[in-house]
């Protein structure tokens, strides 16, 4: 009886955190959906929400951290029990590095409305950015329903991130080149561009944590990347 009321606590405890994860994972996919439009819209004032959020997310992943660490001291879990505990505390991080870019996608926002007017395709960003959203959402769910195949489907759309990250890094690049006036908005939209990639590769990370979490076992390392611009970069 004993053994069966520490179960389900531990059961209880977990169900709590992981409900703060999807409260998290909720307000993250917000904010890259904002940002994204306050890019597109030139908002400045949800840009400037955008930005106040942010500290809810960071609430949320130092709240999670520390019922995780709680549970750990209190109810000492072993072997796939501690992967899981272990496993929420990585996701929140994960979570809350996607928020930052998101928060920085605003602040960028700020700086382009004031500044030259270059025409880099917007549909192109918001495309990135749905993308990205929506991976998150599926590697949400795959981790809320324990599907190794969700999550991996996840990982194989990263690559689609990485390419157009890649289009709009050249389109970019010939805006650049063609009038020096643009080079001030275009590295702000390059970076924007940079901080969605990246926010792609987060998720990712999310995703192969749930399949770690299942099988005990991580996919490979040396994930190949589509991301060429530093090549590119180079030979320019």
């Amino acid at each position: 009886m004993v053994e069966q009321h520490i179960a389900s606590a531990f059961d209880r405890d977990l169900e709590a955190i992981q409900a703060q994860i999807m409260k998290m994972g909720g307000l993250v996919e917000a904010a890259i959906t904002g940002a994204a439009q306050a890019l597109i819209s030139r908002d400045e004032e949800l840009a400037l929400k955008i930005r106040k959020q942010d500290a809810a997310i960071d609430g949320l992943e130092e709240l999670i951290n520390e019922d995780a660490a709680r549970v750990i001291a209190i109810r000492a879990p072993q072997a796939v029990d501690l992967r899981l505990v272990l496993s929420v505390m990585k996701i929140a991080g994960n979570l809350e590095r996607i928020g930052d870019y998101a928060k920085n996608m605003a602040k960028r926002t700020g700086v382009l409305v004031q500044g030259q007017d270059v025409t880099v395709s917007a549909a192109a960003l918001r495309r990135m950015a749905r993308e990205v959203e929506l991976m998150l959402k599926d590697a949400l769910d795959a981790y809320i329903q324990r599907d190794v195949e969700l999550a991996a489907d996840v990982i194989e759309r990263d690559a689609e991130v990485d390419q157009m990250y890649n289009a709009l890094f050249r389109e970019i690049l010939t805006h650049m080149m063609e009038d020096p006036r643009n080079i001030t908005s275009c590295m702000h939209l390059h970076f924007i561009a940079k901080n969605i990639e990246r926010m792609g590769d987060h998720v990712t990370s999310i995703a192969e944590e749930l399949i770690y979490l299942v099988t005990g076992a991580r996919p490979e390392e040396d994930r190949p990347k589509a991301d060429t611009t530093s090549t590119k970069a180079q030979e320019i």
